[in-house]
């Protein structure tokens, strides 16, 4: 027999759901060595909204065909996808030479690249250390294939800094390989420890790939539009960088008047101020958000493949968030 739930029930069972994560994160991290403890106790301050152990476990509660569990499976796996992207954030703060994530000091800033470069091995070390705990080899594999993609969007991305000439389409395929595939594998994978069809597994990938791509878009107009107060962490990172993104893009694939000229100078220049004014003027930066709004209502029309209905208001809820969000 099927059991009722309300959302505010939901929202409970997340809630102690991610409690269970963290404990499980903050286990798999504990160290004898004081050095290395001292450093994995800084890096937790790196844990933000919990998106991608949100969407795991929403997925999962989603997917069920009775009631909306979480069962330990779940915990671990959404531990697991934390500890990756948190290596990630580590990675990324010594590619992007950042000195604040979450409003505090990056590892790097504190202890230097050599330190934080470890530091973020250690991390995927230990994901993957913790996963096996699940015994299910296929999840492995399925995380293993992620982390090489996201290593391969890195790389792309590296391979064409400071490139005037980068499109949509390169953009999305970076975006996509870098931040999307882990996002989507969250949602997928909750649905597959829950037993779920295929066809309900690979919808629920398709809705986190599409929310990744949007997240990611947001992420690049913050680091555009926002103060670093607000967002918590250093901005302005991709222009300094040579990265380009989407705002920036879209302009320079429709403008060809004095204001291109103005752009490409404020890229030049690394004049964050005037690019800003420039692309927020030009509606580029309307258009990169609307492109990611865009991506939200198409994950949205995913969303009825998830058995629960009360699973899918809390889904609908979040997945707005993705992009109406200042940090």
């Amino acid at each position: 027999m099927k059991l009722a739930a309300d959302s505010s029930t939901i929202e409970e069972r997340l809630a102690d759901g991610l409690l269970r994560v963290e404990r499980a994160f903050d286990e798999q991290l504990q160290s004898a060595l004081p050095a290395v403890e001292e450093l994995c106790r800084h890096a937790e301050r790196y844990r933000g909204k919990l998106l991608r152990p949100t969407l795991l476990l929403l997925s999962g509660m989603g997917s069920a065909q009775d009631a909306p569990i979480i069962d330990d499976r779940h915990v671990v796996a959404a531990a697991t996808v934390e500890m990756i992207h948190m290596a990630t954030l580590v990675h990324d703060d010594v590619l992007d030479d950042a000195s604040i994530r979450r409003r505090c000091p990056t590892v790097n800033a504190l202890r230097g690249n050599e330190t934080a470069v470890i530091l973020g091995d250690y991390l995927i070390s230990n994901a993957f250390h913790l996963c096996s705990k699940v015994g299910d080899a296929s999840l492995n594999l399925r995380l293993g294939a992620v982390t090489n993609a996201l290593c391969e969007g890195e790389l792309v991305q590296l391979s064409r800094r400071h490139d005037l000439s980068l499109d949509r389409a390169t953009y999305i395929q970076i975006v996509r390989r870098k931040t999307a595939v882990l996002v989507g594998a969250c949602c997928e994978i909750g649905a597959r420890l829950s037993g779920a069809p295929t066809e309900v597994v690979d919808a629920c990938y398709r809705v986190g790939e599409r929310l990744g791509i949007a997240f990611q878009i947001q992420d690049d107009l913050l680091d555009l539009t926002g103060d670093e107060a607000t967002v918590g962490k250093s901005i302005g990172r991709d222009l300094e960088k040579g990265k380009l993104t989407l705002p920036t893009i879209l302009f320079l694939e429709r403008e060809s008047s004095k204001d291109r000229v103005a752009v490409l100078r404020a890229i030049e220049l690394r004049d964050g101020a005037a690019l800003k004014s420039l692309l927020l003027a030009s509606g580029a930066v309307r258009g990169a958000r609307d492109f990611a709004c865009e991506l939200v209502a198409d994950a949205r029309k995913e969303l009825p493949h998830l058995r629960q209905p009360e699973v899918r208001a809390v889904f609908e809820t979040l997945a707005d968030k993705v992009v109406d969000r200042a940090n």
